[in-house]
């Protein structure tokens, strides 16, 4: 089988919880994180391996010791055990770190933390996650999360689930989330911004973040979206989240992209065409299918972007446009009007 994403992931245990608390300065793209990482062995672990990209390690504990001996190494983050766990021993990890993040480079190109001209967005699909804090970075390996971030007072930080509170300090807010539904590390993100909050009517809480001198414009963007839901809810089945958010950042975006509970548009998406409509219900619907049902391997990927794709084709025929079956003899036809010199591989 094909490594889609080679070093990345461990299958020697799986994690229950992330804790994560950040405070980050957008002056300088300073991190300082502490990630407290809950999770069971699922095999007799006598070193356990995350993935860490481009910050460095200061403190490492588990069960509230000092390992044997912690490695950092590229990407790479080695702990050896002072004493080996059992299979299905829960043990809890403790891990200091700081630096400036950048983006993980791959075959498919970087992902990860990148700064934007004012504020910061995270895509980490598929291998971005390690770029800011320290994981066990495998689309199988599904955890609940608390995500805490302090960042200065003039900006506002987005996370996955639910805001559960602000603390006001001297010049920053720190922002705390709550995703008690089990995520895939990629889909865990955090976008920093002068944003502002637009609700949706919809049948589950809807909200836009959009910086203020777009605001006038996320009707005519995102106005159908609550109608997307409520088709979706009838063909998919109920909305798997609590809240759906989308984050719209004043940079252009070449494409947009689905976290869970949330999705990520560039400014050049505010339109009312057919091409940024489509999209829209495409990010929305990998909320049943991505983040609610996600792959346990890279080379599945089609599935979560075939029923997506589909789900485009679906919500043109529920608002009166070309049936799903129009759509999909036009795309056989133009891929039947290709050179037929490609061999499928894998998947």
């Amino acid at each position: 089988m094909t490594d889609y994403v080679p070093g990345h992931g461990d299958e020697s245990y799986s994690v229950r919880h992330y804790d994560l608390s950040i405070d980050y300065r957008l002056d300088g793209n300073r991190l300082t994180g502490r990630a407290t990482i809950t999770a069971v062995a699922d095999q007799f672990l006598g070193t356990l391996a995350l993935d860490l990209h481009g910050l460095n390690v200061s403190k490492v504990t588990v069960n509230g010791r000092a390992p044997a001996k912690f490695n950092h190494r590229g990407s790479r983050l080695e702990v050896r055990l002072v004493k080996p766990l059992e299979v299905g021993e829960e043990f809890t990890v403790v891990i200091g770190y700081h630096g400036h993040p950048v983006p993980v480079p791959g075959v498919y190109g970087d992902a990860g933390w990148e700064e934007l001209k004012d504020g910061v967005i995270v895509a980490s699909q598929p291998h971005g996650a390690p770029s800011w804090f320290p994981c066990n970075d495998r689309p199988s390996d599904k955890a609940a999360y608390l995500i805490s971030v302090n960042a200065p007072s003039d900006y506002r930080v987005v996370a996955n689930g639910t805001l559960v509170s602000t603390r006001r300090h001297a010049s920053t807010v720190t922002w705390v989330y709550e995703q008690p539904e089990p995520m895939a590390a990629y889909l865990a993100t955090v976008q920093i911004g002068r944003y502002q909050v637009y609700e949706l009517e919809a049948a589950v809480p809807m909200t836009v973040m959009i910086p203020p001198a777009r605001v006038r414009e996320v009707e005519r963007a995102f106005g159908r979206q609550p109608h997307m839901l409520d088709v979706f809810t009838r063909l998919f089945g109920d909305y798997p989240y609590p809240s759906y958010s989308v984050v719209v950042t004043d940079d252009e975006l070449e494409i947009p992209l689905e976290a869970q509970g949330l999705s990520i548009f560039g400014s050049n998406f505010l339109t009312d065409s057919w091409g940024a409509e489509r999209l829209i219900a495409h990010e929305l619907s990998h909320q049943w299918f991505g983040n609610c049902l996600t792959i346990a391997d890279w080379k599945d990927i089609w599935l979560h972007e075939g029923f997506a794709c589909y789900a485009e084709w679906l919500w043109s025929e529920h608002s009166s446009r070309d049936t799903a079956d129009v759509h999909a003899r036009t795309h056989w036809d133009r891929l039947d009007a290709l050179p037929q010199n490609l061999v499928l591989g894998d998947p």
